[in-house]
């Protein structure tokens, strides 16, 4: 392989957190990396070889950042796809493929994928406006309360809503849209599984994904996921068989709703490294963001199984906080056994922006628990 201390380049799109702890591979395998990223302050920034400022979008930035690399990865939905594909034609390998990022940025898109491949999902209708959703209602064909979820540009709990009441209503964004029933949420459970291009297949242990009330956020994900082994072996099966269905390249993360009458319907998935598989750097055998690497330069697949239980904490902006970030109380926490901080490197705060997450590793899964919550309740993310 001539990506080991050699000429070969990978390049990233996107230049967050999930670029950050990817190049810490590529870092430790002295693999030759470049990076493009609309902000000059990104975190990975400082980690690439070579790092590009422009817009993920712009067609004509994407194809020219492209055009001398090897493979082509993302770390975000959000870019020109158009781009991609003449990228590929021009015989760049493209993964997630340009195809697969086509359906998933598209959450409408995606949930017909769903329907068209009989993966189990959550009954929806598409709307072309706001105004139609609205008629929609008033008309009767959409009752309350239902999930909102913007066509694009949706992450982080931002473009989705639950909407309960006109007055809901009207606080959505304009746009292409869908109401989505809302179901009856036991538990909201996670699926990683990697796919290599010679159709090597690695899947994570399920997880178990606690959101926070306000911000749509994940809080916690605990690895394993206290549930049945027959209830993990039939979320497995529904993990596997979207993965099938993309034939991506790489990582694919599907969210998963356990019903409370036992069903497991996929909400979502994300072709790339995924919040629900952090745990994976100290809790597992092989990392996603290694697995990442290796599937995407056809290496052997790394062994997913837990070393020992994980429990991971977002760290995020307090609320009431904007300005230059400070980490109240991070020597308190670094204290307690098992606590591995990630600090991500944003040097500006906002409430719920996310600025690093936390994993806590033991070999009793109730205990990292417990300590999550005490690491949580602890440190603050505030500025100066």
């Amino acid at each position: 392989m001539r990506f080991f201390s050699g000429q070969h380049t990978i390049g990233i799109l996107g230049g967050g957190q999930l670029g950050k702890m990817l190049l810490n591979i590529t870092r430790q395998w002295d693999i030759r990396t470049k990076v493009m990223d609309p902000s000059d302050q990104s975190p990975c920034k400082i980690s690439c070889n070579q790092f590009v400022q422009a817009d993920l979008m712009d067609y004509d930035a994407v194809i020219k950042f492209g055009e001398d690399l090897d493979i082509l990865t993302i770390e975000i939905e959000n870019v020109n796809t158009d781009a991609l594909v003449v990228l590929e034609n021009q015989g760049v390998k493209v993964y997630p493929q340009a195809a697969v990022l086509k359906i998933i940025q598209n959450k409408c898109r995606q949930k017909e994928f769903y329907i068209k491949n009989k993966i189990p999902t959550a009954s929806y209708q598409l709307f072309e406006s706001k105004e139609l959703l609205k008629d929609a209602v008033a008309r009767g064909f959409v009752s309350f309360p239902f999930v909102w979820k913007s066509e694009s540009m949706g992450y982080d709990g931002y473009g989705v809503k639950i909407v309960r009441s006109n007055q809901d209503l009207e606080n959505i964004n304009e746009g292409k849209c869908m109401a989505e029933d809302l179901v009856s949420i036991d538990k909201e459970l996670g699926i990683i599984v990697c796919r290599s291009y010679k159709g090597e297949t690695q899947i994570y242990p399920c997880v178990e994904m606690e959101f926070h009330p306000e911000a749509n956020q994940v809080e916690y994900v605990l690895s394993p996921a206290r549930i049945s082994k027959s209830i993990a072996e039939k979320a497995k099966k529904v993990a596997l068989s979207a993965s099938k269905a993309f034939k991506h390249v790489g990582l694919l993360a599907v969210e998963l709703f356990l019903t409370k009458e036992g069903e497991i319907l996929v909400n979502e998935v994300a072709p790339r490294p995924h919040n629900s598989g952090h745990y994976s750097i100290e809790a597992s055998y092989t990392s996603q963001f290694e697995q990442h690497i290796r599937a995407i330069m056809n290496l052997p697949l790394g062994r997913t199984e837990n070393k020992v239980a994980g429990v991971m904490v977002n760290l995020v902006g307090k609320e009431g906080y904007t300005g230059p970030v400070h980490y109240k109380n991070i020597e308190h926490i670094l204290a307690i056994e098992g606590v591995k901080p990630h600090i991500y490197g944003k040097k500006e705060t906002r409430p719920f922006r996310k600025m690093g997450h936390i994993t806590i590793i033991n070999k009793n899964l109730d205990v990292a628990r417990k300590i999550a919550e005490e690491v949580k309740e602890t440190i603050e993310v505030i500025s100066k």
